[in-house]
């Protein structure tokens, strides 16, 4: 049986041995094993100093000089690795883009002091005054449920308010009285002075549809041209210098068409041939000149923008085609001599006849001198917008827009 005693001497040291082994591995797994990450993606790693010691990681947001957090841009966290910071004041480049409300807003307009905004908040059916701050007060505490369309007087007293079942008043927010419009009368715009309106009058009767003026209170109506079935093609507007009231269009070719001037005398004003179609009209703040988009094959049917005399002999003369593709009404005259205007990042083939292909298009910001036509990016701005109704402050400081997915008013600093 020697043997035997001789095997088991060997099998205990085996068993030894093991559980040797087996507690060894225990140790390792809890103390000295690396943790895993919990999530999915790459572990962490940790960054030291030269002492060792681990450098504090970046916070998850930014802090206003009030302690508040600041709403509407991106922690260092949040920023893509290797992107340059964002710029506070308009340099070219990222800058900072602050979103002034949270609900959707329409018919955004500078105040009459030059720096407060005036707008229609969507959610409560009311109109409120904004300040540079974000700090909104009522404009009136009268509820308009459902405005679909505003169009304001120039001092911004009085407004058209459309609704969906082409209901329309004039409210004044002033004596806060309103007078109610026909139905069949459309696309108004105010004079420089605000006391008449011009709008085209669609009676169900081709013979019975007008170009009209009327005055502040829907009253003295009077005719100016016979529509017929053109209406499509005529554009109530109403110059600054009060010269013409209106624009029409008659086709020469697929890429071209004469503008006609519309006045209130039966003036001979001379035609403007533009060179493609969906002509989209802006007037420059004198009156003088015209800033337009039109869509044509040379362009693969992408809007582009013209700037051109437009005012007694001189129309037609002095055109100048400014190589941005965009629509006059993403552009604000700062100046006579000055536009801001939002351009997409990208535009597809067809866009100036179907719009809607950019509309969850991001736009960058330029200035284009209309007279010599050299344009400079000025920012491109944090977040995606789709910049829409944009506006300038009377001092040139700040440039406000509207975010056509969201409807919130949001603010980028010029200077």
């Amino acid at each position: 049986m020697g043997w035997l005693a001789k095997y088991k001497k060997i099998l205990v040291v085996l068993g030894f041995l093991l559980l040797v082994f087996v507690l060894g591995y225990l140790l390792y797994l809890l103390f000295f094993k690396p943790s895993l990450p919990t999530g999915p993606g790459p572990a962490a790693t940790s960054t030291t100093t030269a002492g060792g010691l681990p450098i504090a990681g970046t916070g998850t947001g930014q802090i206003s000089p009030t302690g508040e957090p600041v709403s509407g841009l991106p922690s260092e966290a949040e920023r893509p690795t290797g992107l340059p910071a964002a710029s506070e004041v308009a340099r070219g480049g990222l800058t900072q883009t602050a979103a002034l409300n949270q609900a959707p807003s329409l018919g955004a307009v500078l105040a009459s002091n030059g720096s407060d905004l005036q707008y229609y908040n969507q959610p409560d059916g009311k109109f409120y005054r904004l300040t540079k701050d974000g700090q909104a007060t009522l404009l009136s505490d009268t509820v308009f449920h459902e405005v679909q369309k505003i169009t304001w007087s120039p001092d911004k007293n009085k407004a058209i308010l459309e609704y969906p079942d082409q209901a329309k008043i004039i409210y004044d927010f002033k004596t806060k009285k309103q007078v109610s419009l026909p139905k069949h009368w459309q696309d108004f715009d105010f004079s420089p002075t605000g006391s008449k309106i011009v709008f085209k009058s669609l009676a169900e009767d081709t013979d019975n549809r007008w170009l009209a003026t009327t005055n502040d209170q829907g009253t003295d109506t009077q005719r100016i041209a016979a529509l017929g079935d053109n209406e499509a093609t005529v554009y109530p507007s109403w110059s600054p210098n009060n010269q013409t009231v209106a624009m029409h269009t008659e086709g020469i070719n697929f890429d071209q068409q004469s503008v006609f001037f519309v006045g209130l005398n039966n003036e001979n004003f001379k035609a403007l041939t533009i060179n493609g179609r969906g002509f989209e009209p802006k007037w420059a703040p004198a009156g003088d000149r015209l800033l337009y988009s039109v869509y044509s094959s040379g362009s693969d049917l992408k809007p582009e923008l013209w700037i051109t005399n437009a005012q007694g002999e001189n129309i037609g003369a002095g055109r100048i085609k400014l190589n941005v593709q965009t629509w006059a009404d993403k552009c604000v005259f700062a100046s006579n001599t000055s536009l801001y205007c939002a351009v997409p990042e990208s535009l597809e083939e067809g866009a100036g006849l179907f719009p809607a292909l950019v509309k969850n298009t991001k736009d960058n910001l330029y200035q284009i001198d209309t007279q010599t036509g050299l344009k400079r990016l000025v920012a491109t701005p944090t977040g995606d917008a789709t910049m829409t109704n944009l506006i300038i402050s009377s001092n040139g400081y700040y440039l406000y827009f509207t975010d056509a997915n969201t409807g919130t008013i949001n603010k980028i600093k010029l200077k």
